[in-house]
């Protein structure tokens, strides 16, 4: 069938098993087509496709909410509910969501990009179900990756203990982005090993049923041999001590069993937890064979080989870290790396195979993460951190309680910083400066390149007076010359780039190219601009800023991060709190979510660009320019 012609999953009401087969197939092969061209979240929605036909085939979207935690495994639900016409615009800009999206489908319920949330977001859909006295059914379908989050082991006892009418489907994979580490894991691969328990269970339960049960003695026996049989079968049943009712393993991949346990789910009261079976890219072997995570999400690829679209360039801002980490770490035995489930794209798998012993994968948990380093830092080791930017915001009060408030030598390598592009607005790496700024003991270093991030790394590594956060951005570095010898960047001194007495740009990052641009442009009216690498964004180079306001020149600040709050914010504070009457502008991110689309469009929406430079420099030397 034509998928851009289906609009309406209860369509699948009407379906057998093996027309659900067959619709199964095309959906595969119309994502593996689909993706080879925009690139996009490959893997886990081949996982999920007979998942996803079953629950639309047996609840009613949109009154039945479908809560996908993360929601990078939504593909499948998207083209079920009339969104297969937009998939060539997958993640491009103004195109199709690469996420569920609230203002783009009534069935897309709850927004996320970040892990965990599913269960406490049914558990308010469900609450709010329950006072206003409606039916629907509420299902959180959420991965064991997503499972080892704290955030949904809260929801989890929460939801046990009010035992609420919520189905939460476990769609167990045994890998998010990178393999599943942690005691849960290992829970959960017993259980999937625990088939025999579910048949022994229904076969006691029978034979219970025969005898009669007068007073309460027979019953309590009857229970208690039920518990004995189940701690016997399945070590540790988790889920069911917490107040669930569980069933499974189910065959994510058989129609059948998923029909049946899923039928059983709605017909059951209280929190249900079907636990499915899934293989992470089913149906295409280069991502069914995947071990490291590279077919969870990508660029464009060769269908036919799986061969991944590469073009060559410079090492990457991640590789630099990572490499640069691994150099100093052969002669510092201080150093441990830190990661929350994202060994390869922080680079950090390359330190994990020298040091093993001293690189640590906590999983989905970058509260733990942060606050870990902590206890480390204060037995004298020196603990890196590498977080994408948009997942710190996660462990935000351990930053503030654990970490800057005792002043513990912990690095924060903030991977992903600025704006990040197709992954949309969940992941724009923009709001780190703005909430660790304000914070007491905080230092934040950015580079204008790849070698002068090397050197961040080592300054950040040999500073001993509290935390430091070195940012970088997403993407390769420029190609520049590397050197051999590291050295420490004077943490609170700028480099003056360019000089130039009509006005001043203090940048840092991506932005200084986009300056130095527009300064090319400048001089050839007439107009010469002193430009600044304002590497350390806190401390401010104080003594030049003095030196600057003397000057009586205007100041421009461009910052590929939030406006509000951010390193523009600091330097406004600086001139009022010296009294000084600077002519200034600040550009960076505006007050609002930026959304999916290239890195080179999203700068040009919100206005970061050499000719936006110009004009704004235009409006603060008016006079002179028309001298010019």
């Amino acid at each position: 069938m034509n998928l851009e012609e289906f609009t309406d999953p209860s369509e699948l009401k009407h379906y057998s098993n093996e027309q659900l087969k067959q619709l199964a197939n095309e959906i595969r092969q119309f994502l593996i087509e689909k993706l080879s061209v925009t690139g996009g979240h490959l893997g886990p929605n081949l996982g999920v496709v007979e998942l996803t036909l079953v629950l639309h085939q047996l609840f009613e979207s949109p009154k039945d909410k479908f809560i996908w935690d993360v929601g990078h495994q939504a593909y499948v639900h998207k083209i079920l509910t009339g969104r297969a016409g937009q998939f060539d615009q997958l993640r491009q800009y103004k195109g199709l969501c690469g996420f569920p999206k609230r203002n783009e489908s009534e069935h897309d319920v709850w927004e996320t990009g970040h892990s965990s949330t599913s269960l406490s977001a049914a558990m308010g859909m469900a609450t709010a179900r329950d006072l206003k006295g409606s039916d629907e059914s509420v299902v959180a379908i959420i991965g064991d990756g997503a499972l080892t989050g704290g955030m949904a082991l809260e929801a989890l006892n929460h939801i046990g203990h009010e035992q609420t009418d919520i189905i939460v489907v476990l769609n167990d994979n045994e890998m998010s982005i990178a393999p599943n580490v942690g005691a849960l894991h290992n829970v959960l691969g017993r259980l999937r090993t625990a088939g025999k328990y579910k048949k022994a269970k229904e076969e006691l339960e029978q034979l219970i049923k025969k005898i009669p049960a007068f007073g309460g003695k027979i019953a309590a026996t009857a229970e208690r041999v039920k518990d004995s049989l189940k701690y016997l079968l399945v070590s540790g049943i988790f889920f069911e001590e917490l107040g669930f009712t569980y069933l499974g393993p189910v065959d994510g991949h058989d129609l059948d069993d998923l029909a049946e346990n899923m039928k059983y789910a709605k017909k059951t009261k209280g929190p249900v937890l079907v636990h499915v079976l899934t293989k992470k890219g089913k149906g295409y072997k280069p991502a069914e064979l995947d071990a490291k995570g590279t077919w969870h999400g990508l660029g464009p690829y060769k269908m036919e080989s799986g061969e991944v679209v590469k073009k060559p360039g410079p090492p990457s801002y991640s590789g630099v870290f990572a490499e640069t980490l691994k150099k100093i770490a052969r002669d510092d035995k201080r150093i441990v790396a830190l990661t929350a489930a994202m060994p390869g794209g922080t680079k950090l798998d390359v330190f994990a195979k020298e040091f093993p012993d001293r690189m640590f994968d906590v999983g989905i948990a970058e509260q733990h993460a942060t606050t870990m380093a902590g206890g480390l830092a204060t037995q004298g080791m020196k603990p890196v951190f590498a977080v994408y930017s948009t997942f710190l915001q996660r462990g935000y009060d351990q930053v503030v309680h654990d970490i800057c408030r005792q002043n513990l030598n912990v690095m924060f390598a903030i991977d992903r910083a600025g704006l990040v592009g197709a992954d949309g607005e969940t992941h724009q790496g923009v709001f780190d400066i703005a909430f660790l700024r304000h914070l007491p003991n905080m230092r934040i270093l950015m580079p204008k390149d790849e070698n002068e991030l090397q050197h961040m790394i080592y300054t950040a590594i040999q500073y001993d007076d509290g935390p430091i956060a070195v940012r970088y951005p997403r993407g390769n570095g420029y190609g520049v010359k590397m050197d051999k010898q590291l050295k420490n960047v004077p943490i609170g001194k700028w480099e003056v780039l360019n000089e130039g007495s009509d006005a001043c740009i203090l940048t840092f990052g991506t932005m200084i190219p986009v300056a130095e641009e527009a300064i090319k442009t400048l001089e050839k009216q007439g107009v010469y601009v002193k430009l600044v690498n304002a590497n350390s964004v806190k401390p401010l180079d104080e003594a030049l800023l003095h030196e600057i306001a003397k000057q009586n020149i205007p100041v421009l600040t461009i910052e590929e991060a939030a406006l509000q709050g951010g390193f523009g914010s600091a330097v406004l504070e600086f001139f009022q709190e010296n009294q000084y009457m600077v002519t200034m502008k600040r550009m960076g991110i505006p007050d609002e979510f930026i959304e999916h689309g290239s890195v080179k469009e999203l700068l040009e929406e919100v206005g970061l660009t050499s000719a936006n430079v110009v004009d704004q420099l235009d409006t603060l030397l008016p006079k002179r320019r028309q001298r010019a």
